[in-house]
């Protein structure tokens, strides 16, 4: 689904990214560990068309979307969840929603697409018309989830979304994302705890200043000495 050659990126004259090459197969959840700083968010950026590459190829369903605007990408079924629990925090849980939903053809789905994304998260039903800003640090992260999904994507980026949470929001949260897998929907999961991402996806990449240093599957990883030395403190 997501095909990554030779990735390189910059902030003006500083080099974040090197030579990255990596894969992400149709219905897999594929976690990128890292620390902050190690290129996560860069990478996340060079897909979904913040940033352009130095050089490189990234390909979408087997088409180059390498350097395309932002809103195409989005289009074209490719949704950047960002980290942080990111809601406009004056509109209603509903607002957020509707938001979502500008992309492509996704409006005309919107009654829907509301309907699906609340029997996917009871409590945003639950919380529909209070502000967002109301909502706990747990329930703006299935918010800020829910929105993405409200424009129809076939393959999600959630970006670090354990973040902020206690343990037990992110199991709750984790769950969710495993079900989304089951519906159909492919991620890419960019997370600092290797040990919760690991347990949930089917492969990993391990990132350190800008360059994959191990990958494999999760289980090999979590038998791997780097990452239980730099991640699981073992």
């Amino acid at each position: 689904m997501l095909e990554i050659k030779n990735l390189c990126a910059s902030y003006g004259k500083l080099a974040v990214l090197h030579d990255l090459s990596f894969n992400v197969k149709p219905n897999e959840i594929v976690a990128l560990l890292g620390s902050n700083g190690a290129g996560k968010s860069s990478i996340l950026h060079c897909i979904q068309g913040i940033m352009k590459p130095t050089s490189g190829s990234i390909k979408f369903q087997g088409n180059d979307i390498t350097g395309l605007p932002s809103h195409v990408i989005v289009n074209k079924g490719v949704i950047h969840i960002a980290e942080g629990h990111r809601v406009f925090p004056y509109l209603t849980v509903k607002e957020n929603l509707l938001i979502g939903a500008q992309a492509g053809d996704a409006w005309k789905d919107r009654k829907e697409s509301l309907e699906w994304v609340m029997d996917f998260f009871p409590i945003l039903r639950d919380r529909s018309n209070q502000e967002s800003r109301l909502l706990s640090g747990g329930e703006q992260q299935m918010l800020n989830i829910a929105r993405g999904l409200m424009s129809h994507p076939e393959f999600i980026m959630v970006d670090e979304p354990s973040i902020g949470l206690a343990p037990v929001i992110v199991d709750a949260v984790f769950e969710r994302l495993e079900k989304l897998r089951e519906q159909g929907i492919t991620i890419l999961l960019p997370e600092q705890n290797a040990l919760r991402a690991l347990q949930l996806a089917d492969r990993g990449y391990v990132i350190q200043d800008g360059r994959i240093v191990l990958e494999g599957k999760s289980d090999d990883l979590l038998k791997s000495d780097v990452v239980k030395k730099a991640y699981l403190g073992r």
